[in-house]
């Protein structure tokens, strides 16, 4: 297994979860307490989304909070939270030690170093958004675990949570979401093999997938979705046509 077969995997799922996320929190603050292990989102202003809404006193705060790591501007690298001479306590980076216990079983070496230089990650981004990016969506692939946010830790530094909380589950898939997630995320990054990734989100999220001749295309079904994926000679999405299916 490779980083860059984790990035395909997590791809279209990853940013459904991030469109879900944006849309019940609305306008929202945040803040975080690593020693207490909590994370809080608080309601800011009108915009408010309808988890935030109907939260008691505007705030919801996430049954669990794992700190990955850290990307930083200065030594252009990404640290892992197991790593830090900060000491964070166990509760918050025993995900972290996972994914290097994955990283070793695996072979995927960007999980396992204690610090990453940027240039050494799939597609080497410039930034630490970019950065954080990466291992954020390889750590939701290899974990299973979905709702990720990044925060500004100051001086340019980004910090990478993965967040547990029933609220920030998907709901069914329908066609119109299908169709913008798919669409969407081909304005990321460019995807190393775009058939594997359209896989990996049927299979993500309990789509039937009938394959054409050469892998030319697939069709997506399930209740109330049909969605048809095209690939061209290069094997990148061509076209994405979807349409609610009868109940």
């Amino acid at each position: 297994m490779t980083a860059q077969e984790l990035l395909d995997d997590a791809a279209f799922l990853s940013l459904e979860h991030q469109l879900h996320l944006g849309e019940v929190l609305g306008e929202h603050s945040w803040d975080v307490d690593l020693a207490l292990g909590r994370f809080a989102f608080r309601a800011a202003g009108e915009g408010a989304g309808p988890l935030l809404a109907s939260a008691p006193g505007g705030e919801l705060v996430a049954e669990r909070v794992h700190l990955l790591g850290t990307a930083a501007p200065g030594p252009r690298s990404w640290l892992w939270s197991w790593a830090n001479p900060s000491g964070f306590g166990e509760d918050t980076t025993d995900l972290a030690r996972w994914l290097r216990d994955f990283g070793d079983r695996h072979g995927v070496t960007e999980l396992t170093r204690p610090e990453v230089p940027f240039a050494e990650l799939p597609g080497s981004p410039q930034e630490p958004t970019g950065a954080v990016g990466v291992l954020l969506d390889a750590a939701k692939a290899a974990s299973r675990r979905w709702t990720s946010y990044n925060g500004d830790a100051g001086g340019g530094t980004r910090a990478a949570f993965l967040l547990d909380h029933p609220g920030f589950a998907l709901p069914a898939p329908s066609a119109p979401r299908v169709a913008r997630v798919l669409t969407e995320r081909l304005l990321g990054p460019p995807l190393s093999d775009a058939r594997r990734a359209v896989a990996a989100y049927a299979g993500w999220r309990g789509l039937q997938q009938r394959w054409e001749p050469d892998h030319e295309g697939v069709q997506l079904s399930g209740p109330q979705v049909e969605v048809r994926v095209s690939f061209d000679e290069l094997g990148r999405i061509a076209g994405v046509h979807a349409q609610s299916s009868p109940a």
